[in-house]
């Protein structure tokens, strides 16, 4: 860069960072507009509400603070421990506050003094995760028209003032579950607001007996402080609560904060073009696999058909959903050598592959890991002459990588060379038979340029890399492999989830991850009743969880009964019910998924290390992380990055805010952000209201936590 270029660049800096610590407010005013650390506090008394909130902070990479009322060497609040001066600025350490209730120290409590006065000062919101309505929160008693006791299964509903605001994402409906008929999983205050109260209610639940209704989630704006109540108590799993945690978020936030969540869904359909192999009733296994004896029973393999092939394509299209079709190419090449050379299912699937993404699945599915010795059941790994396991060799990896990607050029397929599912997640390590990846996978990745390769999600949650490849865990659909038919399913299932005196294998009797069913399935409606409720619950909770992690299934669930569809139309149909057109359902393939977390620990391992450095002053938002990091971000429509000549948009549309990941622009070392004025609003217009005195403050009352909530998730 000549002499001229760098004296321009160091004036530009240096205005830019004029305009990142001086506002129009500042200019015009004798004290320095305060500086709000984009940070959170959370003070958790050990209940599930305070620890659902964390956990929303967790996911979505959100930098907090937490202090637990319970531990002894906790850190004291007060004022020193939430604000100080920066270069003569003041400071406020945390953008918002979280409390268990509206008062967890206690009536004429220091702490909770000092935590009103700062909130007064800097216009900190706060939320009270799980408190008991009454006046001191804008609530009237439940007593007076009100209703106290469970909701388990009541239809709560966000409200016009809601909608307009923090829960504008959601299309109005917060139902909330009933998974069981035995245990209470919700308890809440539904009450109205008090009399002369300065509230909004934001969600509200019908009230028994009557054709009111009462506030469960509200803001409460009193004595120069800002209050979001909540008077249900739930736990992170819980969709009510899934629902609401971005729009409690956006709340204490006001749209301007670190992290970022939205909602995935993706599904791979594995062994396209192969066939699967099919439960036997009778046996109970499954002929030509490796859980029957060896020559057991006569093996009858599931293959979709051309006609399941265009049922496929309309669903994809009717439902505006990107299938992810993991395929085996020599699985064509076989049928038509034993077919007269033609392949229906083929030239259908061929016919319509722009409709769906593809991935390599290896071309014959053979198992990558150590040889199997299949004589003995379960399986073992076969050994050498000197005892050391023998595995499958690098050259025959590598070759079952390269011929199905020949194969997929050859056909046409719009294909990533780089992504790779092996099959059965073979090659990596397969407890309890082989407990170290095979030692020739990674130099195959290499030879063939495999950079994102799958992983089964119930052995490895988290990512790692072996070779050049990273890995993407997928979650398995309890829809199984081997079953085509309704009634295969319910079967098998019966045999795995039931106890052996009634009938079952015995096999969720012993094995600690799994759980009995209380009685058999239905062999008629299991399935409709039983199995697609579980599953369709159990991936939504994923697909609300801000996890992108995509669900696997196999081509035989889309053949013969179609039993995959009940399932995915189930989940995309409640999605839809839930939310505005705002918020789609996010759908990667697989190497992006794959990039998205691992940004993402790359971001919250930066966070926990305590080397982000973030704040607001005004509308600038400006955040340090270290070199190699992109900023995760939250913000309102309208922000802007500010680079070294002019601005850029900042993140993406999603759920009514902009989010995404940024580096610095050429030249600068940090990210500054523009939000729009209207993000202030709030923050200018509450810090100028006239401030009273606090009223004293009422602990909640007792056994208000006994009231656990609980949650099935898997």
């Amino acid at each position: 860069m000549n002499r001229k270029l760098r004296r321009a660049a160091l004036a530009l800096t240096t205005a830019s960072l004029a305009l990142a610590t001086v506002t129009p407010l500042e200019a015009a005013a004798a004290d320095p507009v305060p500086r709000i650390d984009l940070k959170i506090l959370v003070v958790s008394d050990g209940g599930p509400a305070t620890a659902a909130i964390a956990a929303e902070l967790d996911g979505a990479g959100t930098p907090y603070t937490l202090v637990d009322l319970g531990r002894a060497d906790r850190p004291a609040i007060n004022a020193a421990f939430l604000s100080d001066t920066v270069s003569g600025r003041p400071r406020a350490k945390f953008q918002a506050v979280v409390l268990p209730n509206d008062n967890p120290f206690g009536e004429g409590s220091a702490e909770m003094a000092a935590l009103a006065t700062y909130e007064k000062k800097f216009a900190i919101p706060q939320v009270d995760a799980y408190t008991y309505a009454r006046p001191e929160v804008g609530l009237d008693y439940p007593v007076n028209g009100g209703y106290s006791g469970s909701l388990d299964g009541a239809k709560a509903q966000v409200t016009a003032a809601g909608k307009a605001g923090p829960f504008g994402y959601l299309d109005g409906a917060v139902p909330f579950e009933d998974n069981s008929p035995t245990v209470g999983e919700s308890y809440a205050f539904a009450a109205k607001p008090l009399a002369g109260a300065d509230f909004t209610s934001y969600v509200e639940v019908p009230l028994p007996q009557s054709q009111e209704r009462g506030t469960i989630v509200g803001e409460y704006r009193h004595d120069g402080r800002r209050e979001l109540v909540v008077s249900f108590v739930y736990n992170q799993h819980q969709q009510q609560y899934r629902l609401l945690a971005r729009g409690i978020v956006g709340w204490m936030t006001q749209g301007v904060h670190l992290g970022l969540n939205r909602n995935y869904f993706a599904v791979h359909v594995d062994d396209v073009f192969g066939a699967d192999d099919r439960w036997d009733s009778a046996l109970n296994c499954t002929p030509g696999d490796v859980d029957c004896q060896p020559g057991q029973g006569v093996p009858r393999p599931i293959r979709m058909t051309a006609d399941d092939a265009r049922y496929a394509a309309q669903w994809s299209t009717e439902r505006k959903f990107t299938l992810d079709m993991v395929y085996n190419g020599g699985g064509s090449v076989r049928y038509k050598a034993e077919n007269g050379g033609s392949d229906p299912l083929a030239q259908q699937l061929l016919a319509d592959k722009a409709r769906y993404r593809w991935v390599n699945h290896t071309y014959d599915h053979p198992y990558l890991g150590c040889v199997q010795d299949v004589s003995v059941v379960p399986w073992v790994c076969a050994k050498n002459a000197d005892g050391s396991v023998k595995y499958v060799t690098r050259s025959v990896i590598a070759a079952q990588i390269r011929d199905n990607r020949n194969w997929a050029v050859n056909a046409g397929l719009s294909l990533q060379s780089d992504e790779l599912v092996t099959g059965e997640h073979s090659g990596l390590k397969t407890l309890p038979q082989q407990p170290a990846d095979n030692p020739n996978l990674a130099g195959a990745l290499s030879d063939t340029g495999i950079r994102s390769l799958a992983s089964d999600n119930s052995r490895e949650r988290q990512q790692r890399t072996l070779g050049p490849a990273t890995t993407v865990p997928r979650y398995p659909m309890n829809v199984f492999y081997n079953a085509a038919r309704a009634a295969e399913q319910i079967d098998e299932y019966n045999w795995i989830y039931t106890r052996k005196a009634d009938g079952g294998s015995g096999i969720c009797e012993t094995a600690a991850n799994t759980t009995c069913l209380e009685a058999p399935l239905d062999p008629v409606t299991g399935y409709t009743d039983y199995i697609v409720p579980l599953e369709t619950r159990i991936a939504l909770s994923h697909a609300l969880a801000n996890d992108p992690r995509p669900h696997f299934i196999h081509q035989s669930n889309l053949a013969e009964d179609r039993i995959a569809y009940p399932v995915l139309n189930a989940i995309i149909a409640a999605y839809e019910g839930l939310y505005a057109d705002s918020a789609p359902l996010v759908n990667l393939r697989q190497k992006d998924i794959g990039a998205e977390l691992t940004e993402r620990a790359a971001w919250d391992t930066a966070v926990r290390a305590g080397r982000i450095t973030a704040y607001r002053i005004g509308n600038t938002v400006t955040v340090q992380a270290p070199a190699g990091v992109k900023t995760t971000a939250t913000m309102p429509a309208g922000t802007r990055q500010n680079l070294l000549l002019g601005t850029a948009p900042f993140g993406t549309a999603y759920a009514g805010s902009l989010s995404g990941r940024v580096s610095p622009a050429l030249l600068q070392t940090q990210i500054t952000l523009t939000v729009p004025g209207t993000a202030t609003t709030a923050l200018t217009t509450e810090a100028a209201r006239p401030v009273a005195e606090p009223a004293g403050e009422l602990p909640a009352p007792k056994g208000v936590r006994r009231h656990v909530p609980y949650g099935v998730t898997r």
